[in-house]
This record gives C-alpha cells, structure tokens and sequence, in this order.
C-alpha cells in the first residue's frame, strides 16, 4: 500500500502545463530519488506533495486518503518539506530547534537536539549562535535538524545539498540514510547531484512534465 501516490496528476498556472499525467506511486521507507533537466518540474512534485501547491487536476493521496481531506497542520507533521536555503528565524539556532516543540505546545527536547547537532558534526554551543552569524552550509544542517526535531514519516528533499562542499554534502547525507534506515522514514529526494543519482535505490527521471520511460 503506497503512503503517497499520485493519479493523473496535472499541474498548470496560466497556459502552461508544469506537470502532465503524473502517475507515481510511493511505497512506506521508499527512498525515491527524483531527477531530471532544470524546469522539468521535479521540484512542483514536491510542492504539491507538501500541500503547497494544489493540482490542476487528477488526486493526490496520503495512506489512500485524499490529502484535500487531511488536516494540513496535521499532515505537515507526519510529511516534511526541506528545502535548498531554509528560512531560519529569531536570533539564535536554538529558537529553530525549539520552533517545533513550540508549536506542538510540548517541551523542547534539549538532548534531541544536542544529540541531532553531534551527528551533523555542530557542537551543543551552536545553540547559542546568532542566525546572522552562522555559514551557509551550517543554515542548511541547522534546516534540515529543524524538520527532524520529531522524526517525520515522509521526508521531502529539494536539493538540499546543491552548494554545499564535499564534506558536508557527506554529513547531511550520512544522517539522512541513518533517518531512513533507523527511523523508517519514507525519502523523496530531488537531485541534480551524481553521487546520490547513482546511489539511487529507486529513481524516476521527469522531463518536460512527464515521468521518462
């Protein structure tokens, strides 16, 4: 039984088709790699799969439900949407690590994320670093750690390594397979890099609006 599936899905702002017929069916812990040229609409697949975009036609389903139906705040906690340059806000790391405790209306859990910060090679100061202060490739970990404060069962991944130097591509991906392996979380991953295409447990190419045969 697939936990997200696509039927016939269309996708078209004004006279353009973005996605055309989009049959695709994802199985629970798929690790599903999505690739294709610029414009192809690989990324539009995500958003409509994150509820952040609506199809122009055809259904979208989440464990055989429409996710029309679903409550939005409650899907978005169950499927997670993370992308390339993550909006971070307030002053410091630790008010990003806290946002999901806060709004689940919890306790923020400190020795998750201290835990989550060692695995991407950051230490428990980071904490208390200031956003403005913080490198680009650590707003991509500090993003990423954000979605994974309480594990989700979907990951969707819009090239969140694109910029980033080898040894932290490295780091991100390391904890991502241990997500997926550890935790059983379902990954979407959009990608234009090599390393991880040819890694591909699964992979669908879409070009031009349409899944490749």
């Amino acid at each position: 039984m697939a936990i997200i599936e696509l039927k016939q899905v269309d996708y078209q702002i004004d006279d353009k088709k973005i996605l055309d017929s989009i049959d695709l069916a994802v199985e629970p812990n798929d690790y599903l790699t999505i690739t294709g040229p610029s414009g192809s609409g690989k990324s539009t697949v995500l958003l409509l799969m994150a509820q952040m975009a609506t199809a122009t036609a055809g259904n979208l389903y989440y464990n055989q439900t429409d996710i029309a139906e679903l409550n939005p705040v409650e899907y978005r906690r169950e499927v997670s949407y993370c992308v390339q340059r993550p909006a971070l806000f307030g002053e410091t790391v630790a008010d990003n690590l806290k946002f999901p405790a806060e709004v689940r209306g919890v306790e923020f859990d400190q020795t998750r994320a201290v835990d989550l910060l060692t695995k991407v090679q950051l230490p428990a100061s980071m904490m208390d670093e200031k956003i403005i202060d913080i490198s680009g490739g650590e707003r991509q970990r500090i993003g990423l750690l954000r979605h994974l404060m309480y594990v989700p069962k979907v990951l969707l991944l819009d090239e969140i390594t694109t910029g980033l130097d080898a040894e932290n591509k490295a780091i991100v991906w390391n904890l991502i397979q241990a997500v997926h392996n550890e935790d059983q979380v379902t990954i979407i991953s959009v990608t234009h890099d090599q390393q991880e295409i040819d890694s591909a447990k699964k992979m669908i190419q879409i070009i031009e609006g349409r899944i490749g045969k």
